[in-house]
């Protein structure tokens, strides 16, 4: 038995794409679980602009049945005013189709982010990522305090997932403690989704 759990992202410099390699690493550790790497596209600010269908660089764009075919997902967004960015809400309204079927019902999920200020609204952007989540019925993980990295952390890090502190621009070094509570969020993710496959 097999159970893939999609790791989506987002990321402008890096961070985030940074913090989804980790979380790959998380949901690999676990035996019997893969994890597939994907990222959204930027949103055009020219009207009518195209884009080429595969990056120049990095994991493909995610599509559809990306998300039909996972059983997890971990989503990965930058903070923009507390918020996620567009890209990532541009990908996750273009879902109904998977909504009206209800093909993410009961699958679990997990969110991440970072930001560029230490208080930029790390938190509201996880809970932000979460409500179409919770909208497609699906089962939301978070970080248990059980965890010691999460009491220890002073950059990224919260119960409500997995975090990086990136100051400045270009992506940042993750500190050991946003590293480990990525990977945490992906073996939570993996775990749960194995176990839901044996309960059937």
């Amino acid at each position: 038995m097999s159970s893939e759990i999609l790791v989506l992202y987002y990321s402008r410099h890096g961070t985030t794409a940074e913090l989804a390699r980790q979380v790959c690493r998380g949901v690999e550790s676990v035996s019997g679980a893969s994890a597939r790497l994907r990222c959204v596209p930027p949103v055009s600010t020219t009207i009518e602009a195209t884009m080429d269908s595969v990056p120049d660089e990095g994991p493909p764009y995610a599509s559809i049945e990306d998300l039909q075919e996972c059983a997890g997902l971990a989503l990965g967004s930058p903070t923009r005013f507390g918020n996620m960015a567009a890209p990532m809400k541009y990908f996750l309204d273009q879902t109904s189709v998977l909504w009206i079927k209800g093909s993410l019902v009961g699958k679990p999920a997990g969110v991440f982010t970072s930001s560029s200020s230490l208080h930029g609204g790390q938190e509201s952007t996880l809970l932000s990522m979460m409500l179409p989540l919770f909208h497609h019925g699906m089962l939301i993980l978070g970080l248990p305090y059980t965890d010691g990295q999460l009491s220890k952390t002073r950059s990224g890090g919260t119960p409500y997932g997995p975090s990086a502190f990136a100051p400045g621009a270009g992506p940042a070094r993750l500190q050991a403690e946003e590293i480990a509570l990525a990977r945490v969020l992906g073996e939570r993710l993996a775990k749960t989704a194995l176990k839901l496959a044996e309960t059937g």
